[in-house]
């Protein structure tokens, strides 16, 4: 299902049409019954208003999953490029020559930390996600060794902030993992396809066009709320605009923190 998901516009597609097809299933039951029972009208208009109630609670419930977890990520983002740049200041604390090697290191760290936020993924992702691990451990063995060397608070200090580095980047790819679960996601569909069921077998004849308007509305619905939460496939990305900012401020950089 994560497949659809990643896929915002052809989720939009397929709910669309799934949702337009639960609504004439309802409007052939109907078709089987020439009067509507006198006695199942006040049931049925209290079983579609509190499933119509029902569908768009968890759809506002859903979408505010989607946007806290947008919102993760853009701090995430923010806080990577802080503790990058606090990193890069503090490593003047150490050896000059190894100092000088890590701010290096740090330069191309921060681009392909860039790089991570703009990738579509495939060959492009697992090739970023494997020059960034090689850059850790280049990172963390040369800030390390260098504490060893140069002994001091101000040393431990910016191993510290490698660390910081590090972690960082940890927690920004635990926020792109975290999506919405794919069991509020059936849910939503489950309650999505009752509603339209109910929808056309309530409708008039007269009222089919009718019947397109909330499947339309749910179909949009859910394209927003997967576009939100899909980090790579949506329209509504996360840019990193704060580690673009950083790399091309690092020939100012010892003024930076």
């Amino acid at each position: 299902m994560m497949f659809i998901l990643d896929r915002p516009l052809l989720l939009f597609v397929v709910t669309f049409l799934l949702l337009w097809g639960a609504a004439w299933i309802g409007m052939a039951i109907r078709s089987r019954h020439r009067q509507f029972p006198e006695g199942m009208r006040s049931d049925y208009g209290v079983i579609i208003g509190a499933t119509l109630t029902l569908l768009g609670l968890i759809i506002g419930f859903t979408f505010s999953m989607a946007v806290t977890r947008y919102d993760q990520r853009k701090t995430l983002e923010e806080e990577e490029a802080n503790a990058i740049g606090t990193e890069f200041a503090r490593v003047d604390f150490l050896p000059a020559e190894s100092a000088a090697r890590l701010q290096t290191l740090l330069r191309q760290y921060t681009d392909l930390r860039a790089q991570f936020y703009v990738a579509h993924g495939g060959a492009e992702l697992m090739r970023i996600n494997s020059d960034t691990a090689s850059l850790q451990n280049q990172l963390w063995t040369t800030a390390a060794g260098a504490a060893k060397l140069q002994a001091s608070p101000l040393s431990a200090l910016a191993a510290s902030g490698m660390n910081d580095v590090l972690n960082a980047q940890g927690y920004t790819q635990a926020a792109w993992w975290n999506r919405i679960p794919v069991a509020a996601w059936s849910l939503l569909f489950l309650i999505a396809v009752l509603s339209n069921v109910l929808l056309g077998y309530g409708a008039h004849a007269r009222a089919m066009v009718l019947s397109v308007i909330l499947p339309l509305a749910v179909a949009v619905s859910f394209l927003l709320i997967a576009d939100i939460d899909s980090p790579r496939g949506g329209i509504i990305r996360i840019q990193p605009k704060n580690l673009q900012a950083l790399a091309a401020s690092f020939n100012g950089a010892n003024s930076y923190r």
